[in-house]
């Protein structure tokens, strides 16, 4: 009985460490390839528990996951022969793992394998590029362009370069002073062109405005001289179908008008033969007589000259 149980353990055992020999477990951000005698014989992509045949197969896994791949800093000239230091880097993913592990197996072998080839693109790329877009008019554009170039050799090699970054674009000390200073002239140069343009356009918009208030004064005033005659003639064509109604108060209105223009300062003095039509026709409604109206308190007679002609000299009351 003991000999039975004890056989029963052994298989047990046996059976567990075959279990354990012959199961993997493939986790979500991983794929494994399976080789047979260091051979690969398939590709396991699904996340769960697999298996294999204990010592005859052995398992590489390989991350899911996008990876780094960071180069050191170098020294390139740019189209307008700056001296630049760059640092770059890439971030790349695993998308073929039996083209992977047959070049360059592990993240070293892609340091060392591809590394080189995103600094050869950087140097073509940026090289052909001025500094000004290197750091920042054409940035982005020169970025997708280095990375288009390293994904066309990267793929041999069973990844894929998903973006490529620079962390710095700097000028050598020595000559950052000048270059800044040069950009500082450049921009103020452009900062210039833009002013004068500006000026040029307010004082074509000053002059169009100030034709187009003169268009408008113009107009206004043309209208207002319109208007007043139309009104002028209005007011003509009331009063006379008013006055037509009775001439004579229109006599009478006039005449009130004009006394009221000539005597308006009050002080004024008339020298007027009473004999004349003048006289009688300016004081006809005065309720006296001509000759009453001389008598009046305040009018005098007087000779107006030494011809011997003679008139009253009439004085009239202030009003």
């Amino acid at each position: 009985m003991r000999g039975l149980v004890m056989a029963i353990l052994i298989a047990l055992g046996i059976a567990a460490v075959g279990v354990y020999l012959s199961a993997f477990v493939v986790q979500q951000y991983q794929q494994a390839l399976v080789l047979e005698f260091g051979k690969p014989k398939r590709i396991v992509d699904e996340a769960g528990l697999h298996w294999k045949l204990p010592i005859v197969e052995t398992v590489e896994f390989f991350d899911k996951r996008i990876l780094d791949l960071d180069t050191t800093p170098q020294e390139l000239f740019s189209s307008d022969q700056n001296k630049l230091i760059v640092d770059s880097f890439a971030r790349y993913r695993i998308v073929d793992p039996l083209r992977y592990y047959q070049t360059v197996r592990n993240e070293l072998g892609v340091r060392s394998r591809v590394g080189p080839i995103l600094d050869s693109a950087l140097r073509r790329v940026l090289g052909s590029a001025s500094f000004a877009d290197a750091v920042r008019d054409r940035r982005a554009e020169l970025m997708n362009l280095i990375q288009q170039q390293v994904n066309s050799e990267a793929r041999n090699f069973g990844i894929e370069v998903v973006d490529v970054r620079t962390k710095r674009v700097d000028l050598p000390p020595q000559n950052s002073a000048s270059i800044y200073e040069r950009m500082k002239t450049d921009r103020q140069r452009e900062a210039a062109e833009f002013r004068a343009r500006g000026e040029e356009a307010a004082r074509r918009i000053r002059a169009e405005a100030d034709r187009q208030v003169a268009v408008m004064k113009a107009e206004a005033e043309r209208d207002a001289r319109r208007l007043r005659g139309e009104g002028d003639a209005e007011r003509a064509r009331i009063s006379n179908e008013a006055f037509s109604q009775d001439p004579e108060f229109y006599q009478f209105l006039r005449s009130l008008e004009a006394y009221e223009t000539a005597l308006r300062r009050g002080d004024t003095r008339l020298v007027i033969s009473p004999d004349s039509t003048t006289f009688r026709d300016f004081f006809r409604y005065f309720s006296e007589s001509i000759t009453e109206t001389a008598k009046v308190p305040g009018v005098t007679t007087g000779s107006t000259g030494t011809t011997g002609t003679t008139g009253p000299n009439i004085a009239l009351p202030q009003r």
